[in-house]
């Protein structure tokens, strides 16, 4: 099998590309732009392009140089405070990328599988009475980042729907884990505390809204899920992939201060609060736990651990 990683430089794309070196036999090929980051290191099955995804033309040379059997569509511009500063520069960047990928499997003829990644954020801030979130539940995008995840999502559905592109959609909940961006919640808390612990800065953890709660899934798991969507998955279908549990912010910033070996106090950051923000959003798996066995596993209390690990780590080279 080969397998087209787009945005494999990335947080969720460099797990993923870990994980299916380690447990399959596949042949990889992943995308990276500008430039690789955090992303994986070079492999005997592995090998790292650079590609602009809004070029068609980049694109469709992909496609036809490697002949993919699967494609992960992991690139796209994720963090929503950045969707609200420039709205355009995250439709384009993530709705062009992936019309272009769709094109190219269509013209390519081949039955090549599409792992469409959309996003919870597609639900935007659900009722009381609407919880836990299922996928027959209404679509209410409130920021820009949103909106792009829903067009992405329905133009891998009309791809399926118009040409029989075989396209399986996924809608990750919140996941962190090692290596992501101090600029998600997880990794900003974390990365503060290792500093404070190394003395690198003042003994205080400036936060923004805390009053939130969020279905968290470690990355490992998700990537996980991943494989199984791109092999056991229904063509057409959509799922979510969610822990099912809602996890407080202010509890889990209690739980990494918890963890660390100095007295750190919490101050509120206004300029870390959201236009929008949801008061309390979590899913339900259970369809794709039908489809696939796939549950999480590994517990929200060791992912934070690696999470301070990781930046503990990272302050001290």
């Amino acid at each position: 099998m080969r397998a087209l990683i787009t945005g494999a430089g990335g947080f969720v794309g460099g797990h993923l590309t870990a994980y299916l070196l380690s447990n399959t036999d596949w042949e990889l090929l992943g995308t990276v732009y500008p430039r690789p980051l955090e992303g994986p290191h070079p492999a005997p099955r592995l090998r790292l392009v650079h590609a602009d995804l809004r070029d068609p033309r980049r694109v469709q040379e992909l496609i036809r140089g490697f002949e993919p059997g699967v494609i992960f569509h992991l690139a796209a511009q994720s963090f929503v405070p950045s969707s609200f500063a420039d709205p355009w520069d995250t439709l384009e960047n993530n709705v062009r990328s992936q019309l272009n990928l769709l094109e190219a499997v269509r013209r390519s003829g081949r039955s090549t599988r599409m792992v469409v990644v959309g996003s919870n954020e597609e639900y935007g801030s659900p009722r009381p009475e609407e919880l836990p979130l299922t996928e027959e539940s209404p679509l209410r995008p409130a920021n820009p980042y949103a909106v792009s995840k829903v067009a992405q999502d329905f133009l891998g559905l009309q791809y399926h729907l118009a040409y029989g592109v075989d396209v399986v959609r996924i809608r990750p909940f919140n996941h962190t884990g090692p290596r992501q961006s101090p600029r998600f919640v997880v990794p900003a808390f974390a990365s503060q505390i290792a500093r404070i612990e190394a003395g690198l800065r003042e003994p205080v953890v400036r936060v923004g809204n805390l009053d939130v709660a969020r279905d968290f899934t470690d990355v490992r798991d998700i990537v996980r899920a991943y494989y199984l969507a791109a092999t056991e998955a229904e063509s057409g279908e959509v799922y979510n992939l969610a822990s099912g549990r809602p996890q407080s912010v202010r509890d889990l910033l209690e739980t990494l201060l918890s963890f660390s070996t100095v007295e750190i106090q919490v101050e509120v950051d206004p300029d870390r609060y959201r236009p929008a923000d949801t008061p309390v959003a979590y899913g339900s798996a259970e369809k794709f736990r039908r489809r696939t066995g796939w549950e999480p596993r590994i517990p929200f209390e060791q992912t934070l651990r690696d999470v301070l690990e990781y930046w503990r780590g990272q302050v001290g080279k």
